[in-house]
């Protein structure tokens, strides 16, 4: 059964596409018609796309590796703030910061500062400085969790991207192809679908749009957690018993032993040749 429906997609108006004049040639094989002077984006193939893209999501989840979600656009900002936030997955949703992943170790520094203002904040040293000083790192330390808040916990490169609007986040986009980071993007009939490894075609524009397919990929993140987590609590469980028979194993050796020690003794000894 496929994560999305018909109806539900046509509800949120995925099918609305760009007018013909704006459109990518690339997106040919997704587009069902054009009506009005605009392009109707086949639902179906919507579905088809969905679906391979939840797959791969949910096997990164699974393996216990980070999903990095683009959307600085106004439509997707909130909607993606809050679903990725439930699966505890890192999103940019300002300004992307141009080298976040081409020159990642200074975007750790910028985050380790952060870090370094937080245990300042606590510390006792912190109020004895001026108020004016204060105010001044409460900003700063403000503006780097605007821009960097929800990314302080990628301690390493993600294992894939997943953009809202490619033609809006192009640097974005460009800065994983240059390290071979899979993509994952939701592509309108201006884009062009061949930068993407799992192109999920659907109007990008509009925010229920973008919720619906959002909910699909979250939910197989989620899915991908779970099955993480069970497979976790079976091997504790594993290795508990084998703890477990270990532990009788040691405890009957001595009794053992002892027992093959009195055999030997009550055996008769063998007659002497003359």
């Amino acid at each position: 059964m496929s994560r999305l429906q018909f109806e539900e997609l046509l509800d949120a108006g995925c099918h609305f596409g760009h007018l013909k004049r704006k459109w990518n040639p690339a997106m040919a094989p997704y587009i069902f018609m054009e009506k009005n002077g605009i392009h109707i984006i086949d639902l179906y193939k919507t579905m088809d796309k969905v679906e391979e893209a939840a797959n791969a999501a949910k096997q990164i989840a699974k393996s216990g590796r980070k999903i990095l979600f683009v959307a600085t656009k106004k439509q997707a900002k909130e909607t993606v703030s809050s679903m990725v936030k439930e699966v505890g997955m890192p999103y940019v949703t300002e300004r992307w910061p141009g080298g976040m992943l081409t020159n990642f170790f200074t975007i750790r520094k910028a985050v380790k500062k952060m870090s370094d203002i937080d245990r300042l904040i606590e510390s006792d040293q912190f109020n004895n400085i001026s108020k004016r000083e204060r105010l001044q790192i409460q900003r700063e330390r403000a503006k780097l969790e605007k821009n960097l808040g929800s990314i302080s916990d990628l301690s390493r490169l993600p294992a894939a991207v997943f953009i809202v609007d490619v033609m809006k986040e192009h640097i974005a986009l460009a800065e994983a192809r240059k390290l071979a980071i899979p993509t994952f993007a939701i592509v309108d009939t201006n884009s062009n679908p061949n930068d993407v490894d799992y192109p999920i075609p659907a109007n990008d524009d509009a925010s229920k749009s973008i919720a619906v397919v959002l909910k699909a990929i979250c939910g197989a993140i989620k899915e991908g957690l779970d099955e993480r987590a069970m497979n976790k609590d079976a091997q504790m469980e594993e290795e508990m018993e084998a703890a477990n028979v270990e532990d009788i194993a040691e405890e009957e050796a001595p009794e053992a032993k002892e027992g093959k020690r009195r055999r030997i003794s009550t055996r008769r000894p063998a007659k002497e040749n003359n």
